[in-house]
């Protein structure tokens, strides 16, 4: 049975949620799920902008019958043809053959690659600033490359002031029945999902993000519609500065986030002694991540979150620990930059770590280590606590400075 939702008198949310999905692209936990967002214009033509992951196809199906009350489908818009917006897009084709397909130039190429099916004669493309009326409503094309993938671009409404932000602007998380992120507690219950969504699956392409973020403030916009998550209708702008935050790899707290690489424990002492340290210094809300066991994900959202960053890794076979060295791969696949770090190694007979994960930083921009690495031996003995003692004060003190 149906199950749509009004955003606005004539555009209509038609999408679900799936709370049965373990990992997002099978690789990123979703404990809360995720939500899959398509919409519906209704006008003297009618317009679907985007569809769902085939998992959620038949509440789909139903909700786009309801939604169109007995009317033809004249126009799907693609703005990301990614399959979990994009999967369905050959069922929807086929049941209304006499649709026409708006996209860009680079959104054909990929429909052929996914769907066996002969597209071009109904295929319309669209460029930067085309426009396409569907009689009240007037539609206005935003390209977006590389917000994630090539082919994306964003629709803007302009009679409704909504703008279709793709993959953009989008989180974790299935939605209960409040499809508005001012009728949950976002800042709460959604805010680590978004940041996680963001570093993780769109973090690499700042630049990129950074050109939409410039083109969407000379738009007017009242409704902020993405392909996964809570629609933003009010406090838009808080959410805008987020994204120019992350996107431009500023810090959000000015805390420290240690990443431990333990085997037996006495890397994790060392991680313990320099927390108690900083905190006794004033420093808030700092965390030690376990990195054999805290998903690589939700630290590198910690990792663009804070200011200061502590990698501690036992070395292992002569390298890295790694579960540690994952984690390096991972930040520098996401582009992070511009943190003060600090390394601290430990190794019974041959420390090596430092030097490596060093490397690792070193490909990446804006890295400045704060000390010298401090290098434990087996286990934490008075001359390396004296060293983490000072590693906190320094680390504290300039904290203390940038606040």
């Amino acid at each position: 049975m149906y199950c749509t939702k009004k955003i606005t008198s004539d555009l209509i949310w038609l999408g679900g949620s799936d709370r049965r999905l373990a990992l997002f692209e099978n690789v990123y936990p979703i404990p809360r799920g995720v939500s899959y967002n398509a919409y519906l214009i209704q006008d003297e033509k009618t317009a679907l902008l985007d569809t769902v992951d085939q998992a959620i196809a038949e509440r789909f199906f139903e909700n786009l019958e309801h939604a169109l009350q007995g009317k033809p489908l004249n126009y799907v818009i693609v703005n990301h043809m990614e399959p979990d917006h994009a999967a369905t897009l050959g069922t929807v084709l086929s049941r209304y053959p006499e649709a026409t397909v708006i996209g860009n130039a680079k959104t054909l190429p990929m429909i052929k690659q996914f769907f066996p099916m002969e597209v071009e004669g109904r295929f319309q493309a669209v460029k930067e600033g085309d426009t396409l009326s569907l009689g009240r409503h007037e539609l206005t094309f935003v390209m977006a490359p590389l917000v994630h993938w090539p082919e994306v671009m964003m629709t803007y409404d302009t009679t409704e002031k909504a703008l279709f932000s793709a993959d953009a602007f989008g989180t974790f998380g299935a939605m209960d029945g409040n499809i508005f992120a001012d009728e949950v507690n976002f800042e709460q219950e959604w805010l680590d999902d978004a940041r996680r969504y963001y570093t993780n699956i769109v973090g690499k392409y700042g630049t990129p993000v950074q050109n939409v973020l410039k083109k969407a403030a000379g738009l007017d916009i009242q409704y902020l519609c993405p392909l996964h998550g809570p629609i933003w209708r009010e406090n838009i702008g808080w959410f805008l500065e987020k994204y120019k935050r992350w996107s431009t790899y500023t810090p959000e707290a000015w805390t420290a986030a240690i990443f431990c690489g333990s085997i037996y424990g006495h890397t994790e002492n060392a991680c313990e002694i320099l927390t108690s340290r900083l905190a006794e210094k004033g420093v808030r809300h700092v965390r030690i991540f376990d990195v054999s066991h805290t998903d690589v994900s939700e630290q590198v959202s910690a990792a663009f979150q804070c200011s200061h960053l502590v990698f501690a890794s036992a070395t292992y076979n002569g390298g890295i620990y790694t579960p540690m060295e994952t984690l390096l791969l991972e930040l520098k696949a996401h582009a992070l930059q511009n943190r003060t770090v600090a390394l601290i190694e430990n190794g019974s007979w041959g420390p090596a770590a430092a030097r490596l994960m060093a490397k690792h930083l070193e490909e990446m921009k804006g890295m400045e280590q704060i000390a010298p690495p401090i290098t434990i031996r087996s286990a934490v003995k008075e001359e390396q606590y004296r060293k983490l003692e000072d590693l906190a004060d320094l680390i504290a003190a300039d904290i203390a400075a940038e606040e």
